[in-house]
């Protein structure tokens, strides 16, 4: 009789939990994983695909600006937000379905219900225990809202591709990727938003060329950015809120929306009478093969606050299957990660910022592109493509890449290859471009920006 029920309980079915499992279960593992909300996890539900579909819907109101020095004549345009988010709903639950699929058909036994830590080797499911050789916390994370008073009138990410009307004014609060995407979305679908951010800069940690960049084209749109402000207070007036903030002024809006980040989703599921520990925002613990401080218990993804990317989850629960179950192994590489942000325009980067190179090596190369798509000499729109390489002086070797304009994800996709690979300026150089795309501004750039240092 085997000595447990299971060799691998993971709990969470999101991207990485199912990875794990899958693989797991092809190795030859008996797995069983639990969800208690909605398969796929935050990136098919409430992340990454909702927000894509979204994406693709804003960007048709610019389409249709643009249409007329095309020569195309358009015709009166509404948005229905129903059809969206209806539609929006039946491509999640069969991507639902694909996901349970895809575990069912491997093997692995799935539980819908919530599941706890017990102990190091037992699992409480739905009130029926059950044991196993290993513990997998695949839990993911949660969006986090700030303790002030009327923060229960605020939504979050969850709530917005859900929401039941649809705005015709929102204030989105945050200064990450998610909330300038979100606002990205509520302008190309025809709300009044304003974001705040409350300090001097949103992105941080990007580029800074990229992040003033980028401002620069959303305001270009009538944005309404505000740096330096935020919220002290909600209060509800009928249907309308207000939003009180800390200098005094108030706003008046339809919708509040926090994005204000997301924490480790790891109370509440026994982790504390376990013996995980549990660092900074409730992240567990991990050494580099995603074990926690019980042997028996390892975690990936959210959960673990080091690189929330669903790519990313992915290859640590390939990693851990590959350790626990096939006898190979192995860590995840964070080096040079490509990147996209899905705002309008998108942004793609790759290594390392200007900061951070000039801080790990002194001096750096920079070459830079700033123009207008040749899209956009028809219609007149004012938009602007930034390009940049980060170059080490020495070994060639370029250390950075990044661009804010049309199709940036798809673009570094390709150059976050070359990256991997250690391409060096010359690589670049020598590469012949494909006229006429903006990609191939990256390999026709010849001209070095005049370092700073020196100009001083």
């Amino acid at each position: 009789m085997a000595e447990f029920d299971y060799d691998m309980f993971v709990i969470g079915i999101g991207s990485g939990g199912v990875r794990a499992a899958r693989f797991a279960a092809n190795f030859g593992a008996r797995v069983a994983a639990a969800e208690d909300r909605y398969m796929g996890g935050t990136c098919v539900n409430v992340g990454c695909i909702p927000k894509k579909l979204f994406v693709y819907a804003s960007h048709f109101s610019h389409d249709f600006e643009d249409a007329n020095a095309y020569g195309w004549t358009v015709g009166g345009v509404s948005f229905d937000w129903p059809t969206l988010r209806d539609n929006k709903d039946k491509e999640i639950s069969r991507l639902n379905g694909i996901y349970e699929n895809m575990l069912v058909n491997a093997g692995v036994e799935v539980f819908k219900v919530r599941a706890r830590v017990v102990d190091p080797h037992t699992v409480d499911v739905g009130g029926k225990m059950v044991t196993a050789k290993y513990i997998l916390i695949a839990t993911g994370g949660w969006p986090s809202v700030p303790n002030i008073p009327g923060n229960e009138h605020a939504i979050t990410s969850n709530e917005f591709f859900h929401m039941e009307k649809w705005p015709e004014r929102a204030i989105v609060v945050g200064g990450g990727y998610i909330a300038v995407e979100l606002t990205g979305v509520f302008n190309g679908l025809g709300v009044n938003v304003t974001q705040l951010y409350r300090g001097p800069h949103f992105l941080r940690g990007f580029d800074d060329d990229v992040r003033y960049h980028l401002a620069d084209e959303m305001r270009k749109q009538e944005l309404d950015l505000r740096f330096n402000a935020n919220i002290a207070r909600i209060e509800k007036e009928g249907e309308v809120l207000v939003a009180v903030l800390e200098d005094g002024t108030q706003m008046r809006t339809d919708v509040i929306l926090y994005a204000t980040g997301r924490l480790p989703n790891s109370a509440n599921i026994g982790l504390e009478n376990s013996g995980v520990k549990l660092g900074k925002g409730g992240a567990v613990l991990v050494d580099e093969g995603f074990k926690t401080s019980v042997p028996s218990i390892y975690a990936i993804g959210d959960v673990i606050d080091r690189v929330q990317l669903t790519p990313v989850a992915l290859e640590e629960g390939m990693v851990v299957a590959n350790a626990l179950f096939n006898e190979k192994a192995g860590a995840v590489d964070y080096k040079n990660i490509p990147t996209a942000v899905f705002s309008q325009p998108s942004i793609g980067t790759v290594g390392l910022t200007e900061g951070e190179a000039r801080d790990k090596y002194g001096k750096v190369d920079i070459y830079k592109s700033d123009f207008k798509a040749l899209k956009h000499t028809l219609t007149g729109r004012d938009e602007r493509t930034l390009m940049k390489l980060i170059v080490h002086p020495e070994t060639d070797v370029v250390l950075g890449v990044h661009m804010v304009g049309p199709e940036a994800g798809e673009i570094i996709q390709g150059i976050g290859i070359a990256i991997k690979a250690g391409a060096t300026k010359a690589t670049f150089d020598a590469t012949i471009g494909i006229h006429p795309t903006s990609a191939e501004e990256f390999v026709t750039m010849r001209e070095k920006v005049p370092d700073r240092k020196e100009d001083n």
